[in-house]
């Protein structure tokens, strides 16, 4: 698990990557190795998911590979056996949680009030997913939940951009972000955007 986190918070940009086909699976992952971002949180907001999963981790081994939009632990469970190291919640599923607990997978749950929050700790779970971030408040509702709970650093996702990448991974209590902006286009369009959030990504860790 302190793994998975540690890269995660070395590239501090997690491409969330959904798959209509198959077809699509193995251009668009060597795209984003081309540009030098191998984290994937693949989604299960359609059909072809687990296979995607599948066929990520057993061809792209230099991969971070996790799983999104898991709503329940059914999908939890086939994730982590096909070999997801995170599973991603759009809002918080405490039987999710229990579940990545026992695998000893970091399970990043969706929260947005301090009710939520406060179920996440008592999970265990210290990272926080706040979306969709730009309606709920993104970086000024994100510091005003950080004053009560200031133990807990937070992956926005929804409505974050290249444009305003680097205002969030300024502060200090963003783990990463999540984001699908640098996954649309052809493969060679993936590959610049990619390079252009690792660049950006590394000008903020410095």
């Amino acid at each position: 698990m302190t793994d998975t986190k540690s890269i995660l918070q070395k590239y501090r940009v997690v491409p969330v990557v959904v798959f209509h086909s198959i077809e699509e699976v193995r251009p668009k992952l060597r795209a984003m190795c081309d540009g030098g971002l191998p984290v994937a949180e693949i989604t299960y907001r359609t059909a072809c998911a687990g296979e995607a999963i599948r066929i990520a981790i057993s061809e792209f081994p230099e991969m971070l590979v996790g799983a999104g939009t898991v709503i329940n632990t059914t999908q939890a469970e086939e994730a982590i056996s096909l070999g997801a190291k995170f599973i991603v919640s759009p809002g918080f599923s405490i039987e999710a949680a229990a579940c990545c607990k026992e695998k000893q997978i970091p399970y990043l749950g969706g929260c947005v009030t301090p009710t939520e929050i406060i179920t996440a700790l008592r999970c265990g779970c210290d990272i926080i997913k706040f979306f969709p971030a730009s309606v709920f408040g993104g970086l000024a509702a994100m510091k005003a939940l950080s004053a009560a709970f200031p133990a807990v650093t937070f992956l926005p996702t929804g409505g974050i951009s290249e444009k305003n990448l680097a205002e969030y991974l300024a502060w200090d209590k963003i783990f990463a972000v999540g984001g699908s902006w640098m996954m649309k286009g052809a493969p060679d369009e993936i590959t610049e955007k990619c390079r252009t959030c690792v660049s950006i990504a590394g000008a903020a860790n410095q």
